[in-house]
């Protein structure tokens, strides 16, 4: 079966075990010490490797949970790194030492992405439920930095740091992080508890602004908001009103593509017992590799294909003029409404032909 490049997969999250040593209030897995290691020998973990590779060549970011609470876990990267996958980890960077990198440049993992959600220990550490969090990632980068390994920092928000972003901004870029990644939290997993501590989409809609502005002026670091897929359609917006065109750089180990939620489209995750997911937030199966094979869940999961057909739509994405460079956050639909292709409801705009049909009655 021929597959259009755009529905290649380019980025895939491996959760290869949902243990973790910290225990966040916002983690999607609801990890913790106790979780489940998962269910993928070594060998296994390699067949599914050869899998992926023989119909793509992703990133593959092994993710947890915590990575390196598993002891194979250079292993299945080195296997990786020689099927000529582009092997990256997410860790939250606590257990990072001198062997560990070691480990890491002898596999060959080629960015390793790490946490901070504040700007200070008090911050970072009240989100991560865990006193020492803070210290113990910036030890984790100060390791990475002794051995020439590039990492890049992700931030996840909620009311209680959200008057931190710019703060943590500037804390990545000082400490010399390849990338920023703004995380607008997506509520699943531990994250439905916290459901009231979301930020509100009128802060949200402000929040991109500013991350425009810092964007267009910044040129020492690479920069994305995720899971803030209206971000697409703020640039456009920001730029016109502006009369000016704005090119977006992407790093060679996002995704890339210019566009907003690409769910299915162009990533996926792989959970520790093998099921196939739309995206790291997304709390419904396409199928498990344990069972199907990759190639085929990701071609023909019924899932993944609804996600992939806009014209299903519905609300006001169904009727944005933004829809193919947005899509909306199907994950943050599905978590709010129980409808994955129902509208973004932390996003603000009525489109165009909303807006006609209201001036019209």
């Amino acid at each position: 079966m021929f597959m259009p490049e755009k529905f290649l997969p380019k980025w895939i999250a491996w959760e290869v075990t949902q243990r973790c040593n910290l225990r966040c209030i916002h983690c999607r897995a609801s990890s913790e010490d106790t979780s489940a290691e998962g269910d993928f020998t070594t060998e296994e973990a390699f067949s599914l490797l050869d899998d992926i590779a023989e119909l793509s060549k992703p990133v593959v970011v092994l993710s947890g949970g915590e990575p390196l609470l598993r002891r194979d876990v250079f292993d299945i990267a080195a296997h990786g790194t020689a099927l000529g996958l582009r092997m990256c980890m997410a860790t939250n960077g606590v257990l990072i030492d001198d062997e560990v990198c070691e480990g890491m440049k002898k596999s060959g993992i080629r960015m390793v992405s790490l946490s901070l959600d504040g700007s200070t220990a008090e911050i970072h550490d009240n989100f991560r439920q865990q006193p020492g969090a803070f210290e113990g990632t910036l030890r984790g980068i100060d390791f990475l930095k002794k051995h020439g390994i590039p990492f890049l920092i992700n931030s996840s928000f909620t009311k209680r740091n959200q008057e931190d972003i710019g703060n943590i901004f500037r804390l990545a870029k000082s400490l010399g992080a390849t990338a920023w990644y703004m995380f607008m939290i997506v509520p699943t997993g531990r994250g439905e508890d916290i459901f009231e501590e979301l930020i509100p989409k009128e802060d949200y809609e402000e929040i991109l602004k500013w991350h425009y502005e810092m964007e267009k002026n910044e040129d020492a670091i690479l920069v994305r908001p995720t899971c803030a897929p209206h971000y697409y359609r703020v640039v456009p917006q920001m730029a016109k009103a502006e009369g000016k065109k704005f090119k977006r750089r992407s790093l060679t180990f996002s995704t890339g593509g210019g566009k907003g939620c690409i769910a299915a489209q162009s990533i996926c995750l792989i959970d520790a017992f093998g099921d196939v997911k739309p995206c790291s937030y997304f709390p419904l199966s396409a199928g498990n590799v344990k069972e199907t094979p990759f190639r085929e869940i990701w071609e023909k999961s019924s899932l993944f294909q609804e996600l992939r057909d806009f014209d299903g739509y519905k609300g006001r994405c169904g009727s944005c003029e933004y829809l193919r460079v947005c899509g909306g956050c199907r994950a943050r639909a599905y978590a709010v409404t129980g409808d994955y292709l129902e509208e973004e409801p932390f996003c603000t705009y009525v489109p165009f032909r909303m807006r006609r049909k209201l001036e019209k009655t």
